[in-house]
């Protein structure tokens, strides 16, 4: 069991969902906010943002993944994308603060060592790995060294590097970990997306699991949810057509809620594990189910045979495993055909 916020990370407990917002608020405060706005109407427990300082991300020259080349085009470095993209640490202080007013957990990623202190001064709840830090051993080392919680996605990685990131974290003492598996492209496509490795790290590692979705849809993290994922995190937007790297692969207002819908309507299905008739089921039951019948009159005294007896509905009398029971008692009272029997009719 893992504590984030009020919400608690279980096997037992509700799928903690994450709205991602990422940079899709384009570098607005004011658009940032409406996404925390969004968030909480799609019923989301938490929102996600990036935190970062460009000029200790990335060097100036470096290029941008086809899909930001796609998105962006190509006349910009990953630098001057960022840049643009960039909120203050002052701007994440309002944004929390705003999102403790309208009730929803605020989460960060962090990419370098100055904004993981920010976010320690802020006091988050816990801490979001990208799947590009899955091997910055030495990063992961002093974010475990804080104690809070992490959730950490695994796209790019094999389970050796996934083991590696698991013992640097645990070396602090910190076991607070939480595993997402993630197809780290944009959008992912689904004979990539592979839900079944959820369960292999699962297995493999005996800690809770989640899903990072980037495809279009929501089929993967619904189904995700079916398959034991704990966490959903999805990527979402104000409008897919705003300019900016992730918008296109994000999820609009609308389209979120009715993910959220749909994990909550799994949920229910899921039950308990239970295998019995519910209470919803006994009136059907006995309308569905068969009773032993007279098949034809049988007069007081007759001894009963299989051929005078019959199966139909309803099931309100004896089941028809017990017909060789009846067969040569003796009929207490006059039975009309297609009578229900019972027990007291015989002797």
């Amino acid at each position: 069991m893992i504590k984030i916020g009020s919400k608690t990370i279980s096997e037992n407990s509700p799928v903690f969902v994450i709205a991602e917002a990422g940079v899709n608020h384009n570098g607005d405060i004011e658009i940032a906010k409406k996404m925390v706005d969004a968030a909480c109407e799609a019923g989301a427990d938490a929102i996600k943002f990036q935190i970062f300082k460009t000029d200790s991300l990335v060097i100036k020259n470096a290029d941008k993944a086809e899909y930001q080349k796609l998105n962006t085009g190509i006349d910009e470095t990953q630098y001057d994308m960022l840049k643009k993209l960039e909120l203050s640490y002052e701007e994440h202080f309002k944004i929390m603060e705003y999102c403790k007013e309208r009730n929803i957990i605020y989460l960060s990623t962090p990419f370098d060592y100055e904004s993981v202190d920010a976010l320690e001064e802020l006091n988050v709840y816990a801490y979001k790995i990208s799947s590009g830090d899955i091997t910055n051993l030495p990063f992961l080392k002093y974010i475990a060294s804080k104690g809070k919680p992490m959730i950490v996605s695994t796209g790019m990685s094999n389970l050796g590097e996934v083991e590696d990131a698991i013992e640097i974290i645990k070396s602090t003492g910190n076991e607070k970990i939480i595993l997402l598996h993630c197809t780290s492209n944009y959008p992912a496509e689904y004979n990539d997306v592979n839900l079944k490795a959820m369960i292999t790290l699962k297995n493999a590692f005996q800690l809770t699991v989640g899903y990072s979705d980037h495809t279009l849809g929501i089929e993967a993290p619904i189904a995700a949810v079916s398959l034991g994922a704990r966490i959903i995190e999805k990527h979402f937007t104000l409008d897919r057509t705003m300019p900016g790297p992730d918008h296109k692969a994000s999820l609009e207002p609308a389209e979120l809620k009715q993910m959220i819908i749909s994990i909550r309507n799994i949920e229910k299905a899921l039950g308990d594990g239970i295998k019995k008739c519910t209470k919803s089921e006994e009136n059907v039951k006995k309308i569905a189910r068969k009773s032993i019948v007279a098949a034809s009159y049988i007069p007081k005294g007759t001894v009963i045979e299989e051929n005078m007896l019959t199966i139909k509905r309803p099931g309100t009398g004896i089941p028809p495993k017990f017909i060789d029971y009846l067969i040569g008692k003796k009929a207490k009272i006059d039975i009309l055909k297609d009578t229900v029997l019972d027990l007291s009719m015989v002797e």
